[in-house]
């Protein structure tokens, strides 16, 4: 649920520079008219392009030995798209391609991006300091097309709240970015796709990730050719994760309240129950969060928060429209036939380590063969960041 962070400390950047050195591709079209018989793509356009000295400059204020990494220069354009809002209606969407200036075929990366709190971190404004912004430059001055859907409620949709943690809509949003992305690269002259497909993200992303692969291969098997899946502290086992929250003391940290109020009160609206804070919280944190929703500062463990009346509910089953509406949002109870990875860090104090415990049991026992648990000894929802990432690209690059 974490968004890597603008200041990148020197662990992350290792963090890059290793992703770097590992996915190398071994194997890519720029116009930005729309052609009448796209389905998807409404729009393109050419946000900046950057030379391979340009840069190199810029991520040598970063780190000497990125710039040293730099193989090519890149362009980065901004597309709207076509998809469905939580309510089922059409809604145009936005996100990031960033292309490598090469030559030959290019593999695609769709990364899913962790939480962002700011319209400015939208991978389709490509700030600079953001995840999209080194993240996606480096990697596709590497050779990689790189594609950044910004979900709903950022970017183009800004105007609709971001629907935070829900399965469809983030499955959705993300899979109807990779069919425009597929039209838009039908009209690109420069660089052609060679029709490999990889999917990564970590936190929301993560847990994206997951909701991004279970609708590809169930719903859209035959539309790409996708290689593999990795990915990272999602809180995938919502039912199991909304309970634990709910008897259980956690950190207490009002940042990471925010988060866990976010996920409560967006299941609340997309799934019109409508309630006041009144039910599931206590005073006076219930005016708070009333009156200012997942902004309220709240640096209790949650738990203390909850009414008896809500907490009972979900213990005996009684409140079964919620129950259903947490339900309806895991994505760790299925057969992934991709082969996918999980990593976790098993002292993750925000997206406990029990979210990819519970996905690799139930997918083992459901039969799937290329699951892959990594636990990260120790590592927290944070410093687990860069082991995912080296061990992602390390399994990327073997998956050819």
């Amino acid at each position: 649920m974490k968004k890597l962070p603008k200041a990148l400390p020197l662990a992350k950047m290792w963090g890059l520079v290793l992703w770097g050195l590992l996915l190398l591709p071994s194997c890519d079209r720029d116009n930005s008219s729309t052609e009448p018989q796209n389905k998807y793509l409404v729009e393109s356009k050419l946000l900046t392009e950057l030379t391979k000295e340009q840069l190199s400059n810029q991520l040598a204020a970063l780190s000497p030995l990125l710039a040293g990494l730099v193989r090519n220069g890149v362009k980065v354009h901004r597309i709207t798209y076509k998809t469905k809002n939580t309510d089922g209606a059409e809604i145009t969407a936005s996100g990031a391609i960033v292309l490598p200036a090469i030559t030959q075929p290019a593999p695609m990366i769709s990364v899913q991006h962790g939480t962002i709190r700011s319209e400015s971190e939208a991978p389709s404004n490509f700030s600079p300091g953001t995840e999209a912004y080194v993240a996606g430059s480096l990697f596709s001055a590497l050779g990689y097309i790189i594609v950044y859907p910004d979900y709903i409620g950022y970017g183009a949709s800004k105007d609709v709240p971001h629907p935070y943690e829900h399965r469809e809509s983030l499955a959705s949003a993300s899979l109807d970015m990779l069919r425009a992305a597929k039209e838009f690269l039908k009209e690109q002259k420069d660089v052609k796709w060679d029709d490999r497909l990889y999917i990564t993200g970590y936190s929301e992303g993560g847990y994206a990730t997951m909701a991004l692969q279970q609708k590809l291969e169930q719903e859209a098997a035959g539309e790409f050719n996708l290689r593999a899946s990795s990915a990272g502290a999602g809180a995938y086992d919502k039912t199991s994760f909304m309970k634990y929250l709910v008897n259980n003391r956690t950190s207490g940290e009002a940042s990471r309240n925010s988060l866990y109020l976010w996920v409560l009160l967006t299941y609340d609206r997309v799934y019109g129950l409508n309630r006041s804070a009144s039910y599931y919280f206590k005073e006076p944190y219930a005016t708070q969060i009333q009156q200012r929703g997942k902004d309220a500062s709240i640096n209790v463990s949650l738990n203390e928060i909850i009414t008896d009346e809500f907490r009972k509910s979900l213990a005996d089953g009684t409140d079964k429209k919620f129950l259903d509406a947490v339900a309806d949002n895991n994505v760790y109870d299925w057969k992934p036939a991709t082969p996918t990875r999980l990593y976790h860090g098993d002292s993750d104090r925000l997206v406990f380590f029990f979210n990819s415990e519970n996905a690799y049991n139930a997918m083992k026992k459901r039969g799937a063969a290329n699951v892959t648990l990594f636990p990260i000894r120790g590592g927290d929802h944070d410093t687990s960041i860069d082991k995912f990432l080296l061990g992602t690209l390390e399994f990327f690059t073997a998956i050819q």
